[in-house]
Parts: C-alpha cells; structure tokens; sequence
C-alpha cells in the first residue's frame, strides 16, 4: 500500500467535463498543487452519498482557504456516473474522477474485493498531496466511516 512521503503512481484518471471525456496523468495534474484526494466505494451509495461526498462539498471553501489547490473525489466508476454523481450531489467545487478499471487503486493497493456487490472497489480513504507526494493517508477500516471525513482532512492541514 501506498505510504506518506511517497510518489503518486503514474497512471491516468478520467473526467467528464461539458468539453468532453478528458485523461488526466496523474503525475501532470497533481503537479505543483495541494491537493485534498478522497476514495469512496462508489457513486451513489449510502455512506458516500449521504455524509463522505456531501463533507467535502459543504467545506470546500475552507480547504481552499488553507491553501488547498484541488479537491478530488475517486471512486471505481466510470466517468458518466461520476460526473451525474458529482452533479446531483452539488459538487462543482470538487473534481470528480473516474477510476473505471481500478488501475490507479490498484497501484495504491487500496482495493477490495467486493465480490457480487460490484467486484473490485477502492477502499475509503483520504489524503493530502503536494506536489505528487503523498503527505496524509488516512485509510478506513473495513465498514468505518472517521478517519476519511473532511472535518478530519481538514483539521489536518
């Protein structure tokens, strides 16, 4: 798994913006930022729905008066769900990105295994990133909600 002080995986994520499908390298857009990144299972489930998404969209201008360059939301989805997501969740503030074969997870090693519940998953977290580098991970305990919420990001930095 992924550590604090290391490098982001080179590998791409993908967005659906009013332009069209657009692949992000994950060394390009994190360089040079502060960047608030968080993983949820998937797009419009309980949990991620109703309390880890709607925290950071509630606080996104207090992340960005610390100093927060971007805040990512991941989730093993393809882009469209994530873009209707993000839209029926009021997440203009957030960059919704779509991890849809689970490759950027799978380099973290922050994958499960949900089996028939949807197959390959991310685990939930959070981080904190400047410039790349990793420099908060706070990884979830299986059916745990604390440790990836934005009040705790937040106080964090």
């Amino acid at each position: 798994m992924i550590a604090q002080g290391q490098k982001l995986p080179a590998v791409t994520l993908n967005q659906l913006t009013k332009d069209g499908m657009v692949t992000h390298q994950v060394s390009e857009l994190f360089a040079g930022k502060k960047v608030v990144l968080f993983a949820v299972p998937g797009a419009f489930t309980p949990t991620c729905s109703e309390a880890h998404l709607p925290g950071y969209v509630v606080l996104a201008d207090e992340f960005k008066a610390k100093g927060v360059d971007l805040i990512a939301c991941v989730a093993v989805n393809d882009a469209f769900v994530m873009k209707a997501w993000g839209e029926a969740q009021n997440a203009s503030e957030l960059m919704m990105l779509a991890d849809g074969d689970a490759s950027f997870t799978k380099a973290l090693g922050l994958e499960m295994d949900t089996a028939g519940f949807g197959g390959i998953r991310s685990q939930r977290y959070s981080m904190i990133i400047e410039d790349g580098v990793v420099t908060l991970l706070n990884v979830e305990a299986p059916n745990a909600f604390e440790a990836s919420k934005a009040e705790v990001v937040l106080a964090a930095l």
